[in-house]
C-alpha cells in the first residue's frame, strides 16, 4: 500500500472532511438544479428583457438626462416606447395571419389547377440570370397540372400548418413579450444595483479577469444591437417601402421575413427576388427594372451600414461579432444572436491577455 493510502487510512478527520465536502457538494448541486427548475418558465424572458435593459441602457440615461435627472419618469417613457415597439408588430402579424390564412387554405386546394403560362420574350433579356430563369419557367410551362400539384402540395400543406401552429402559439407569445417588458422596466429602475452586484460576483469568481469579462459582455451586447438589430430594423423599412410602392400582396408577412432573414445575416434576397419577377410578370420591363435596382440597393447597403455601427458598438473585430450572430442563432436560437458574440468576444479577449502574459 502506498503511502499516501495508509496516511489517509489512518486519518479518520480526512476521512470526515471528504465526506462532508461530498455532501457539501451534493447539496449545492441539487439546489442549483431545483432552483433552475423553479425559474426555467421564467428564463427567456429574464434573459431577453436583461439584454434589452442592456442593450438600450445608454437610451435611457439619456431620457433620464432630457426629464431632469428622474428616473421613474424615463422609465415609463422607455417601458411605454418597447410595448410599441413590441406590440404593434405583433399586432400586424396576427392580423396578416388572421386575414390571409382562408386564402392560404384555399390555395392550398387548388393547386391542381394550376397552369404556369409560358414566359413573356423580354424575360432572356433580364441581366445575369434571364437564360437561366426562362429555361426554368419553359420548363414549368410544360409541366402539366397534375406534375406541378406534386410538387408544390406539401410546401402548402406545411405553409397552413406554420399558419395554425402560430396562431395557436400566440398567447404563449403575448405572455413572453409582457414579462420580457416586466423585466426590462425591472432592469431599468434599479440597473446601478443589479451592475454592482454583477460585478461583485464576477470579481469573487475570477477577480479582474471577471470584472473584465463583464464589461466584454456589454460592449458586445451593445455592437450586436446596433450593427445587426439596427441594421436590420433599416434594411426591413427598406424593403416595406418598396413592396408598398409596387403593391405586392401578402407585404407584412414579407416585410417580417426580411426582417429575419436580415437577422440571421442572409439579407433579403430570398424575398426580393421572386417579388422582382412578380413586378416584371405583372407591370412590364419598366417597374421591374427599377424594382430591380431598389432591391439591389436593399440588399447590398448594409455591407456598408453594419461595420460603421458595430464599430461604434464596441471595439471588436467584425469578423467575430458576425461569426458569433450566426453561429450563435444556428446553436441557441434567436437569443443565440447575442449569446454567441458575447461568448466569443469573451474568449478572444481573455485568450489574446493569456498570450501576452506568456514571457518570451
Amino acid at each position: 500500500m502506498s503511502r499516501p493510502a495508509r496516511a489517509f487510512r489512518h486519518d479518520p478527520g480526512a476521512a470526515a472532511d471528504l465526506t462532508r465536502t461530498t455532501f457539501q457538494l451534493l447539496a449545492l448541486g441539487a439546489l442549483i438544479a431545483s432552483s433552475f427548475l423553479i425559474l426555467r418558465p421564467f428564463l427567456a424572458a429574464s434573459s431577453w428583457g436583461v439584454t434589452i435593459a442592456v442593450a438600450t441602457w445608454p437610451l435611457l440615461l439619456r431620457t433620464e438626462a432630457w426629464l431632469g435627472g428622474r428616473r421613474a419618469p424615463a422609465v415609463a417613457v422607455m417601458t411605454i416606447a418597447l410595448l410599441l415597439v413590441l406590440l404593434v408588430p405583433f399586432y400586424f402579424g396576427v392580423s396578416a395571419i388572421v386575414e390571409n390564412g382562408k386564402q392560404v387554405a384555399h390555395w392550398s386546394t387548388s393547386l391542381a389547377s394550376i397552369r404556369v403560362p409560358e414566359p413573356p420574350g423580354w424575360v432572356e433579356s433580364v441581366p445575369v440570370i434571364g437564360t437561366r430563369l426562362a429555361a426554368r419557367w419553359h420548363h414549368a410551362a410544360a409541366a402539366g397540372p397534375d406534375e406541378i400539384s406534386a410538387r408544390l402540395a406539401p410546401f402548402a400543406g406545411a405553409t397552413v400548418v406554420w399558419f395554425v401552429g402560430q396562431v395557436g402559439s400566440l398567447g404563449l407569445l403575448l405572455l413572453q413579450v409582457v414579462l420580457t417588458i416586466v423585466v426590462v422596466a425591472i432592469v431599468y429602475s434599479r440597473g446601478e444595483t443589479a451592475s454592482r452586484g454583477v460585478e461583485r460576483f464576477s470579481r469573487r469568481l475570477a477577480g479582474e479577469r471577471g470584472e473584465e469579462a463583464v464589461d466584454l459582455a456589454v460592449r458586445a451586447v451593445r455592437a450586436v444591437a446596433l450593427g445587426v438589430i439596427v441594421t436590420a430594423i433599416i434594411q426591413s423599412m427598406f424593403v416595406a417601402i418598396g413592396l408598398v410602392v409596387v403593391g405586392v400582396p401578402f407585404a407584412a408577412i414579407l416585410i417580417a421575413v426580411a426582417f429575419m432573414l436580415s437577422v440571421a445575416q442572409i439579407g433579403p434576397g430570398l424575398v426580393l427576388i421572386p417579388v422582382t419577377i412578380w413586378v416584371y410578370v405583372r407591370d412590364g420591363a419598366i417597374w421591374g427594372t427599377g424594382f430591380l435596382v431598389w432591391a439591389v440597393f436593399c440588399g447590398t447597403f448594409d455591407n456598408v451600414l453594419r461595420p460603421v455601427l458595430i464599430r461604434r458598438g464596441a471595439d471588436l473585430p467584425l469578423l467575430l461579432i458576425l461569426v458569433g450572430v450566426i453561429g450563435g442563432l444556428l446553436a441557441f436560437g434567436l437569443l443565440g444572436l447575442f449569446l454567441g458574440p458575447v461568448v466569443l468576444a469573451i474568449t478572444y479577449t481573455l485568450l489574446q491577455n493569456w498570450i501576452a502574459e506568456a514571457k518570451p
